[in-house]
């Protein structure tokens, strides 16, 4: 049996263990699991560039999201295909520049106001839990897209949960933008 088959043939489960592993690896660079010491370091100049390349990247997710979204809704199946997967794409270029950043530096502080304070918090906790929300649901439809011809597409839960996943895809990459500049550009 080839690859797309068994995919195809399980893909909740390929889904839900790709899942667990993206996660787990969040998750252990959050909460440095490994030490920073063991971790080959890049120069300065490339790990304080990673957040202001991952915001570049995350912005042109967002717009990659929309137009895939706009391109399906058209009947474009193909550019919607082609911008789906360069967001996804995108999406791993962001969170392998943010996982090596944070388990070499951790997560970065920001101090405002305590109204500013809040703020932040409250959209970066939103932001998380949407990335942490949308990487089952991607997985799950990128993998029907990918494991099923064209014409079957409809008859998956592709739509169904691409319906979901692209909203909260979108407002988290939007949200993860917000985030960086209120680091960046207001703290």
């Amino acid at each position: 049996m080839n690859v797309r088959a068994t995919v195809r043939d399980h893909t909740l489960g390929v889904a839900a263990a790709l899942s667990t592993v993206s996660l787990a690896l969040v998750f252990a660079a959050a909460l440095r699991v490994v030490p920073a010491e063991a971790i080959p370091r890049a120069p300065t100049a490339v790990v304080d560039a990673i957040p202001h390349v991952n915001a570049l990247v995350s912005a042109v997710a967002l717009v990659c999201v929309i137009l895939g979204v706009r391109e399906i809704r058209s009947g474009n199946v193909q550019r919607h295909r082609k911008l789906m997967g360069t967001a996804f794409g995108l999406f791993t270029v962001f969170l392998v520049g943010y996982l090596y950043r944070v388990a070499l530096v951790g997560p970065t502080a920001f101090s405002a106001s305590p109204a500013v304070e809040t703020a932040y918090t409250a959209i970066l906790g939103v932001h998380i839990t949407l990335a942490v929300v949308c990487v089952p649901l991607l997985f799950y439809t990128l993998l029907l897209a990918w494991s099923h011809p064209v014409s079957e597409i409809p008859r998956t839960n592709h739509r169904r949960v691409g319906r979901v996943a692209a909203p909260l895809w979108a407002i988290s990459f939007a949200l993860g933008v917000v985030v960086y500049l209120m680091v960046y550009v207001v703290g």
